[in-house]
């Protein structure tokens, strides 16, 4: 998940039990698999309705309609099951970084050509997230291709995901990790967003223990905890590349997105603030969520200021590179597996609308990216204990690959 450093990272343990909700459960990865199943699908009709003339702010109620409507069909003969909106659909554009979701009286924001637009959005089945990200260009396609700078902006992007997913391996580090997506950068010719965080997931929390810093600041340097990728563990792995300098701002647009902070306990004084937060704990619980989903706009806007200040709920602020730079997003869903990884949520991209002058030529970084996710196994030596962390994944597997 995308994360800045001000944002808070506490996980959530209430709802850990005697019960296995680890990836060495079965049940837990089918879980895992529905939501990125869902999450595809839904990201694939949200950029299919990115066209000139549309309102951002369409396509983010598009997205969470269309996540509400197909997690409502699943589970339903179980009992206690929670299940939704992991990440709201944000649309942001051009120097846009991230967490664009704009309020229906907020200012119009209506798509062009020539603009670049990052898609987000997330789902969760009983807790199990899948979260993912996609960059396109408003009227761009295989007969309009997307040519110089910006292609390689956009290709580098997609390429480090791809090469950090690889590097996600058992026994690597998260710092391997941040080192080879700001390698990839530098062969493109771009920048990584300053401490932008993709973070392990865990069971109701999205932003998870283990983190993975992109081109950390000093401060982040001397305080960023090095530890190791183990098996049965979720990650978002999540890029962020600019054709400017990528020291993120907030220039004062409003923050829509909050999620829930466990670590905080405070007797809220205002009505509209109690109200407000019942209804944010009865929705989302410790999922991140937008103030455009709550039916009164102006009841929900005077709840959250005291519920923020006083540290009850984080905010996701609305970041910005300098105008007149481009930022690009690709971010995908991986389980680290005994016998390799899954990339479950994420979009390819689509080649063939792209032609950048860059390419990849560091040979360590050209054979990573070329690796397979899995690596293979010989006929003779397969057994069938092999295939069963990856029965109920396979089906999604491959339909983000």
């Amino acid at each position: 998940m995308v994360r800045r450093d001000s944002e808070s990272s506490c996980s959530s343990h209430g709802s850990h039990t005697h019960e296995d909700f680890s990836l060495a459960n079965d049940i837990v990865v089918t879980k895992y698999n529905v939501a990125a199943e869902i999450a595809n699908a839904v990201l694939k009709e949200v950029i299919a309705g990115v066209k000139e003339g549309v309102e951002a702010a369409s396509l983010c109620d598009l997205g969470d309609k269309l996540i509400t409507e197909k997690t409502g069909k699943m589970y339903k003969k179980e009992k206690g099951i929670t299940k939704g909106i992991a990440m709201p659909t944000c649309v942001s554009v051009d120097n846009c970084i991230c967490y664009y979701s704009p309020l229906r009286s907020d200012p119009v924001l209506t798509l062009k050509n020539g603009q670049v637009v990052k898609v987000e959005l997330g789902v969760h089945i009983d807790g199990f997230i899948a979260t993912l990200a996609h960059t396109v260009v408003v009227g761009a396609s295989k007969d309009n291709k997307v040519t110089g700078k910006l292609a390689d902006l956009i290709k580098g992007t997609y390429d480090a995901l791809e090469v950090a997913i690889r590097t996600l391996r058992v026994g690597n580090s998260n710092t391997e990790v941040t080192n080879v997506i700001d390698k990839v950068a530098a062969e493109y010719g771009v920048t990584p967003i300053e401490n932008m965080v993709s973070h392990q997931l865990e069971r109701n929390e999205i932003s998870g223990e283990k983190q993975i810093i992109q081109n950390p600041g000093e401060k982040q340097k001397s305080e960023m905890e090095k530890v190791n990728i183990d098996k049965h563990e979720a990650y978002a792995i999540d890029v962020l590349f600019t054709t400017g300098k990528g020291k993120p701002k907030d220039i004062d647009v409003r923050t829509t997105v909050f999620k829930k902070n466990e670590s905080v306990q405070y007797q809220l004084k205002m009505k509209a603030s109690r109200v407000f937060f019942t209804e944010c704990n009865k929705l989302y619980g410790t999922m991140p969520f937008s103030l455009r989903s709550f039916g009164e706009e102006v009841k929900a806007k005077m709840g959250v200021v005291e519920c923020e200040k006083h540290g009850l709920l984080t905010p996701y602020p609305v970041l910005y590179e300098k105008e007149g730079d481009v930022v690009a997003q690709f971010k995908a869903t991986v389980l680290v597996m005994p016998n390799g990884l899954l990339k479950i949520a994420g979009l390819p991209l689509e080649a063939d609308v792209y032609e950048p002058t860059a390419t990849l030529k560091d040979a360590e970084l050209v054979k990573t990216l070329k690796s397979a996710l899995k690596p293979k196994k010989k006929k003779d030596a397969k057994k069938e204990g092999d295939a069963k962390d990856e029965k109920a994944a396979e089906p999604a597997a491959e339909k983000a690959k």
